[in-house]
C-alpha cells in the first residue's frame, strides 16, 4: 500500500521579498517580516486617524492597525475585489496589516544589492521605498518595512498603546 504524504515546502533563503502590485506598479516587502497574506476582514475606522489609517481590525485575537498603502502614496481608493489582499507585517513590536490591490509572488533579487531608489523630491519621507530591483521584466519597489511603524504607532495611539496585544475596542464605536 501506497501511502501518500503531503509535500512540504520548505523555505528557499534566495526568495526573500514578497511582491504586490498598487494599481500597475509593483512593491514588494522583505518576506522575514510577512506574518500571513490573508483576505480583508471587517474593520472599524478610528477618530482622527492619520489618512493612510483605514482603522483596526480583530485579527486572530488581536487588535491591529490596517494600513491602506494607496492612501499613504496619494493615490485614489478602489473598491475591494477578490484579489485585494491584506499582507500581514511584524512592524518593530506589533503586527500591522496592510491593503495591497494583489499579491503576485514570493521572488529574491538573486544576491543584488537593491539599487537606491531615485530622488523624486517632496514626500520621499512617506513613500519609505528601500531601494529598487527587477524581477520578470518588472521595476519592483521594495519598501522600507520600518516607515510603518510611525502609522502603526499613531494608529496604536488612537485605539491600543498596547504594542499590537488584543484590547477592547473604545467604547462608542461599533
Amino acid at each position: 500500500m501506497n501511502v501518500m504524504r503531503p509535500h512540504r515546502h520548505r523555505h528557499d533563503p534566495s526568495k526573500n521579498l514578497v511582491g504586490f502590485l498598487i494599481g500597475d506598479v509593483s512593491y514588494a516587502v522583505p518576506i522575514a517580516i510577512v506574518r500571513e497574506i490573508a483576505n480583508p476582514l471587517d474593520v472599524v475606522a478610528l477618530p482622527h486617524a492619520p489618512a493612510a489609517v483605514l482603522g483596526v481590525a480583530h485579527y486572530r485575537g488581536e487588535i491591529i492597525p490596517v494600513l491602506d498603502v494607496r492612501a499613504r502614496f496619494g493615490l485614489p481608493g478602489t473598491p475591494t475585489t477578490r484579489k485585494t489582499k491584506w499582507i500581514i507585517l511584524v512592524s518593530v513590536d506589533r503586527l500591522v496589516a496592510i491593503v495591497v490591490d494583489a499579491v503576485t509572488d514570493v521572488f529574491g533579487t538573486a544576491g543584488a544589492e537593491l539599487a537606491p531608489s531615485p530622488p523624486l523630491g517632496g514626500g520621499e519621507d512617506l513613500r519609505g521605498i528601500a531601494g529598487v530591483t527587477t524581477y520578470d521584466g518588472r521595476m519592483v519597489f521594495v519598501l522600507d518595512s520600518s516607515r510603518f511603524k510611525d502609522v502603526a504607532a499613531a494608529a496604536g495611539a488612537l485605539g491600543d498603546g498596547a504594542g499590537g496585544r488584543p484590547v477592547p475596542l473604545p467604547r462608542g464605536e461599533p
